[in-house]
């Protein structure tokens, strides 16, 4: 379309071919000069006479085109998940949900890789947050952004926006890393609460392929996972935005300014009214603290999350902790009926009690189990220790860690989501990429014990626990030693009377004698005995005796490695 002057209105016409929005009566006066009966002098005039009505009218009628599309989009996910429709297995109550069962492939899978990748890595100051705690006066980060950009002002978190190049991404290199790590599936971040989509969208301007690198980067990744075979996955953490720059509206900032309410809103206050100090966050396991989102919101947060499953097709779908305020219960009902609905064996996570245990996944941040889990389960941490984005000067876990936390997730019938935190330019730290060869290259010698594997019918033995509260934050680090072991069996094969049973030892015995004290003869946990014992990537041949203080396993006089050794123990027949 071009206006009144003759020139393109690009923006316009994008809105609307992209969301095959009807023409609004009153911009037909635009189309006036294309039309060679009206005499162009008198068009111009006519427009110049009305601009401010015309351009009040334009302005009123793309403000309306996002809300319409939202309408349109929940309209019908609710028509479809709603209780009459029969045509369909799930619908929006948790009674219907419960018919879901996890599919064979996540429980097969064991690990995956989480991606935190957005405009936050521009700054890459401090952690994933910047985008919030440059607007937290007295934060770390707001003084950052003031000594380094200047005031807010002048210089937001938009303006990070045009600095977000990834002039050096590539999905196809990205997966063949996480592939050679030995992942199973790989789950990008489609949106942060920072409001910025990685990916196409139909419901905001403020993505990556209009903003920033220009390019389709869920879609990308999602095109490079499938074409490798990997399972595809994307997480949302939009419900978090609703309060992400509250704070932003306390003092002179850009968030205050309504041209960038498509990035900024709705910049809500995180407390109930009349909180004493609306600064701090409230307790994040107390939701009736917080402020609740309005429904307006609501339905955009369930436009955005279909959205992602109608466009992206992923198997996967994870959700922050947020979602588990009371106000989101009907919209989580929508979409996990949605997601199921449309999607082969999905799955769905969620964290705290945010859903019932079995109508989904659940998801411990950073966090671990004591015991085995009946119910399939997943943890999510991060390769670097401070921020799950790329932040400079940050520290990574080793590999011997991760794979420990790994082989111990796995023996409780978890899964571990190891996240990556990519620079702003599309490249992994090095330090993040020696991690994932090295546990690849476990793997490969090693992955018998985890993948397609199910848990024995006791985890393990030993004496490191975990802490008193083991699924909260930054409790999934520990120090493990030789006494600790972990079990696995083959999924074909029974917990009761396996014919194969994988133990791995978490540390090395100094006295080269491993014993394993659930093994011993009589308890029963076995109920045929040992006939063979290997050592899983050696030719060594391994002398044993099972006794009733356990199996006593004579080891090589030095470890292959620093990393867990896995034994392959077969019973007699």
């Amino acid at each position: 379309m071009r206006n009144a002057l003759g020139q393109q209105a690009p923006e316009y016409t994008r809105l609307r071919e992209r969301r095959e929005e009807p023409l609004h009566p009153f911009n037909l006066l635009l189309l006036l000069p294309n039309y060679t009966p009206v005499c162009y002098r008198v068009a111009v005039q006519f427009f110049w006479r009305n601009f401010a009505l015309l351009a009040l009218l334009a302005s009123s009628a793309l403000a309306q085109l996002p809300s319409a599309a939202v309408a349109r989009q929940v309209a019908k996910v609710r028509a479809e998940t709603v209780e009459s429709n029969r045509f369909v297995p799930f619908h929006a109550d948790w009674n219907s949900l419960a018919a879901y069962r996890t599919p064979a492939w996540f429980q097969d899978a064991k690990f995956g890789i989480f991606l935190h990748w957005g405009v936050y890595s521009v700054p890459a100051f401090g952690n994933e947050w910047y985008s919030r705690n440059m607007y937290v006066p007295g934060n770390a980060a707001f003084k950052h952004q003031i000594d380094t950009y200047g005031p807010q002002t002048k210089f937001g978190y938009k303006d990070f926006i045009p600095m977000f190049t990834a002039t050096k991404f590539s999905a196809a290199d990205w997966v063949d890393l996480f592939a050679k790590a030995g992942a199973r599936y790989v789950v990008p971040v489609a949106e942060h609460c920072d409001g910025f989509a990685m990916y196409d969208s139909e419901f905001t301007d403020w993505d990556a392929a209009r903003m920033g690198p220009h390019r389709d980067i869920l879609g990308e990744l999602a095109t490079a996972t499938k074409a490798r075979g990997l399972h595809f996955g994307a997480s949302s953490h939009r419900a978090e935005h609703w309060w992400w720059y509250g704070l932003g509206r306390t003092f002179d900032s850009d968030v205050n300014d309504p041209k960038y309410a498509g990035i900024y809103g709705p910049a809500a206050k995180m407390s109930l009214p009349g909180a004493v100090d609306d600064t701090k966050e409230p307790d994040p396991n107390h939701f009736e603290q917080w402020l609740p989102p309005d429904q307006g919101f609501l339905d955009d947060w369930l436009a955005r999350a279909t959205e992602i499953v109608d466009k992206y097709h992923p198997e996967f779908v994870y959700f922050d902790w947020w979602v588990g305020q009371p106000a989101f219960v009907p919209g989580l009902q929508q979409f996990a009926a949605y997601f199921y609905n449309h999607t082969k064996d999905p799955v769905l996570t969620y964290k705290i009690e945010a859903m019932p245990a079995n109508t989904a996944t659940l998801d411990i941040e950073r966090g671990k189990l004591d015991t085995l889990r009946l119910l399939p389960w997943q943890t999510d941490t991060s390769i670097s220790i401070h921020s799950w984005g790329y932040v400079e000067h940050d520290e990574y876990r080793t590999a011997l860690s991760l794979v420990q936390q790994l082989v111990d997730t796995v023996s409780k019938n978890g899964n571990l989501l190891l996240n990556i935190g990519p620079k702003s330019d599309g490249t992994i730290p090095e330090e993040a990429k020696t991690v994932l060869v090295q546990i690849g290259e476990w793997l490969r010698a090693n992955g018998e014990a985890i993948y397609d594997t199910r848990p024995f019918s006791v985890f393990g033995e030993g004496p490191t626990k975990a802490g008193k509260n083991p699924t909260a934050k930054n409790s999934d680090i520990q120090t493990y030693t030789a006494e600790d072991i972990r079990f696995t069996i083959p999924k074909t094969q029974s917990p009761e009377a396996p014919a194969t049973l994988y133990a791995t030892t978490l540390g090395w015995p100094a006295d080269g004698t491993l014993r394993i004290k659930v093994l011993g003869t009589g308890l029963g946990y076995l109920p045929r005995a040992v006939c063979s014992v290997t050592l899983l990537g050696s030719d060594a041949k391994l002398a044993f005796a099972q006794k009733p203080e356990g199996l006593f396993i004579t080891l090589p006089a030095k470890p292959m490695n620093d990393l867990p050794a896995v034994f392959r123990i077969g019973t007699c027949p």
